[in-house]
């Protein structure tokens, strides 16, 4: 699968771009400046679990794409290697 069609990356980016619209509202509006840092604050977060699902699905994609189709073991571990994208 391409990351272009990846449902994870497209649904977390569509995320963070709702949380950025809600931003734009609140300023253009004149709310309150703790209420709008709280909403950038979630679009940051929305952006980067979207870089992270866009490194660990590239990293798996050329692994299958050198290696061919991954065994259950090595699956397992890139799992766990996943979970480490998270900190990047």
């Amino acid at each position: 699968m391409s990351h272009a069609n990846n449902p994870k990356i497209i649904g977390r980016l569509r995320r963070a771009e709702g949380h950025l619209a809600s931003v734009i509202r609140m300023v253009e509006d004149g709310r309150d400046a703790i209420t709008i840092a709280q909403q950038m604050n979630a679009v940051i977060q929305a952006l980067d679990k979207a870089r992270g699902v866009l490194i660990a699905d590239h990293i798996e994609h050329h692994l299958v794409e050198l290696a061919g189709p991954l065994p259950r073991e090595t699956r397992e571990r890139l799992t766990g290697l996943n979970e480490l994208v998270k900190y990047l």
